[in-house]
């Protein structure tokens, strides 16, 4: 709980920022897609897997 308070919502946020950026071109949306993704882990990192 603590680290979603002073770490994972900054994290979640930035991720989701860059990751709608990325989106507005076509070249960047797989990129966007793992922005998307990375910003979950960060929001809730223990008890995830990383797929790829």
């Amino acid at each position: 709980m603590v680290w979603a308070l002073f770490a994972g919502i900054w994290i979640f946020l930035t991720n989701v920022v860059i990751g709608v950026s990325l989106a507005l071109t076509i070249i960047g949306i797989p990129f966007a897609l793992q922005h998307l993704k990375l910003g979950m882990v960060a929001f809730a990192p223990f008890g995830k897997r990383i797929r790829g």
